[in-house]
């Protein structure tokens, strides 16, 4: 043991909002906050210290037309990496990416396994497309191969209306969540609409997705229930461009995106003043780039949510909400260290000093 080399992290560590401590050591991989007795330091990492962020919202293995391969989903793994994402909440992958928990340098996943969509009303390739009836055998079957949630499309665009429109009747909704409880698992659903939103949660819901159709007379209930809401303002920034690409098709469904998309900074500050739980995610995957999640909470902040409550949700509070440590004793010492105090400028996430991911500086 006395020839056992360690990491030294010093500067400002950054266990929680307000507890701050100078330095910190990697012994196996693991945090301690006493030095080493007979140990040597084999590196010195200096600046401010976070625990590795958390991408709450993203898609590894999933690509513009459906599941990628190996090769493509470890360089989004990588990518996240390189942004400082060192814990990822997969919502919904059609690709068994179970090999990257063999992989020591990628981040660690947390899988809803499969998207759930009713048939023809998602996008191609990307979910189980079932009818109602079928919804709680396949909401047992995700959350068996999953990591604790399952993920439903909750809405998406019906073509015989030409506007978005709820994928699910409360019965089946009902039905399924519970299902998921009893299974061990939390629900998350997808829903960009006003109207899918009220019988999900009053069905029990865990999460919503986007939930960009939240308004003031629903956030009461959401705040009641204690349902948190991943509101991934970077993609929702492309609804202009999606709506300009249905205009002629379904000029309803335009108009009601571009609504959306105009009030979704009011939306998400709104949530978060009635004490709705808001978190980190980015969407990344299918259409969108990996590697996001400073610009995510950016986005957040241009919302009107306090820099340090924007931190939190892709650090301290996201990892608590995920049931995983950050920079407590004995961790797993996954962390990204900064230049300057990102409590006091977020846009510090975008240019990370140094990653390391347990234990082990990423170069």
């Amino acid at each position: 043991m006395s020839d056992q080399a360690v990491l030294h992290v010093k500067g400002r560590v950054l266990v929680g909002p307000e507890d701050v401590r100078d330095e910190l050591w990697v012994v196996g991989g693991r945090v301690s906050y006493d030095r080493p007795a007979g140990v040597r330091d084999s590196r010195t990492v200096e600046g401010w210290a976070l625990p590795g962020l958390v991408d709450a919202h993203c898609h590894v293995g999933l690509g513009p037309h459906g599941p990628v391969d190996a090769a493509t989903a470890e360089k989004q793994a990588l990518t996240d990496r390189e942004a400082g994402t060192l814990l990822i909440r997969d919502a919904g992958s059609p690709s068994d990416t179970r090999w990257v928990d063999d992989r020591e340098d990628l981040p660690k996943i947390i899988r809803a396994g499969r998207h759930i969509a009713r048939t023809r009303r998602y996008i191609r390739n990307f979910a189980h497309e079932i009818e109602p009836e079928d919804l709680v055998a396949y909401v047992a079957q995700e959350a068996r191969r999953g990591d604790g949630w399952v993920k439903l499309v909750g809405d998406w665009i019906d073509r015989d209306l030409g506007d978005l429109a709820p994928s699910w009747p409360r019965d089946a909704v009902e039905a399924a969540i519970a299902e998921a409880h009893r299974l061990g698992a939390r629900v998350t659903a997808h829903c960009f609409a006003e109207n899918s939103l009220q019988d999900l949660v009053e069905a029990g819901i865990d999460c919503i997705e986007h939930a960009t159709g939240l308004t003031d007379d629903l956030i009461p209930l959401f705040a009641g229930r204690g349902v948190a809401i991943v509101p991934t303002l970077v993609n929702i920034a492309t609804f202009p461009q999606l709506a300009a690409g249905g205009e002629s098709k379904f000029p309803q469904w335009s108009a009601h995106m571009r609504r959306l998309h105009e009030r979704r900074y009011d939306t998400v500050r709104s949530a978060y003043d009635a004490g709705i739980p808001v978190y980190v995610g980015t969407d990344a995957g299918g259409s969108l780039a990996h590697g996001l999640v400073a610009g995510e909470v950016a986005e957040l902040v241009t919302a009107g949510i306090p820099p340090v409550d924007a931190l939190a949700a892709t650090s301290w509070a996201a990892r608590a909400w995920l049931g995983r440590p950050g920079l407590e004793e004995g961790a797993p010492a996954d962390l990204v260290v900064y230049e300057s105090d990102p409590r006091a400028d977020v846009r510090v996430l975008a240019s990370p000093r140094r990653v390391v991911l347990n234990g082990q500086v990423v170069e």
